[in-house]
């Protein structure tokens, strides 16, 4: 089994409201788009702490058109704030160029959507090992990493299978390992199981609630489903692009 947390991509030194360690820290953030002469607020002001020491999965909720992609994007990286601040180990990432953004991506963040995004020419392995290909780690490297994380989702013996060779929930598990791959700080997943059965929901959030408890990742997930609850540590609502509430969930 493999530890997908890092050890010290995070520093130590920067607290949260509560004197414990911050691992992500939002502050003020506002996403407005521009139609035309319309200005639409997507986000308003949103602030809030990710803690490190108790690595959490967090459910972000709320009404369609809410906000909630709109701000795991930018907590991403996929999209740039119109203003605010978001924080990793005392460093406001916004500051950064775009070449810098691009490898703190690859590096630090993985990322599930609710396409899977697979290349349908390609196997699960080598699905998976583009991203670690891609910092410039060996091939043989590569392909143990995949083979090891593949079977942490439970596809070890799904290796050589094409996309069209695997079920919707077999093709969510390639992504997740995929995302996995570069052994992410945080996992940011994006409406994950929208596309899937009930079966394979499960299975994909019971997936990440064993990432998260058995292996220190911390977990961002959209969801509209009022039931995802069930498996997340704490959820932060919007309503109309301001944070609602947070929600501590019993573990």
């Amino acid at each position: 089994m493999i530890n997908i947390a890092k050890e010290d991509h995070i520093a130590n030194e920067y607290p949260d409201g509560t004197g414990k360690q911050a691992l992500l820290r939002i502050r003020n953030l506002c996403r407005t788009y521009i139609m035309g002469e319309v200005r639409v607020p997507a986000l308003q002001n949103v602030s809030f702490d990710i803690g490190r020491e108790d690595p959490e999965f967090v459910a972000i909720m709320g009404k369609s058109g809410s906000g909630k992609s709109t701000l795991l994007h930018q907590l991403g990286l996929l999209d740039t704030p119109t203003s605010g601040e978001i924080i990793i180990g005392g460093e406001n990432v916004l500051k950064m160029s775009e070449a810098q953004k691009a490898r703190f991506r690859l590096e630090r963040f993985g990322y599930v959507f609710q396409e899977y995004a697979l290349l349908p020419e390609l196997t699960a392995l080598e699905n998976v090992y583009l991203p670690a290909m891609a910092l410039g780690r060996k091939k043989k490297e590569c392909f143990k990493a995949a083979r090891e994380v593949l079977g942490q989702v439970g596809l070890g013996e799904r290796l050589d299978h094409r996309p069209r060779e695997m079920s919707g929930g077999e093709q969510q598990r390639v992504a997740i390992a995929r995302a996995l791959i570069n052994k992410p700080d945080i996992l940011f997943a994006d409406e994950p199981a929208a596309n899937l059965d009930s079966v394979s929901s499960k299975q994909v959030l019971e997936l990440f609630r064993k990432l998260n408890r058995e292996m220190g990742l911390t977990i961002l997930m959209v969801t509209h489903e009022p039931e995802d609850r069930n498996y997340v540590d704490r959820v932060i609502w919007l309503k109309d692009g301001e944070l609602e509430q947070h929600m501590e969930m019993l573990k």
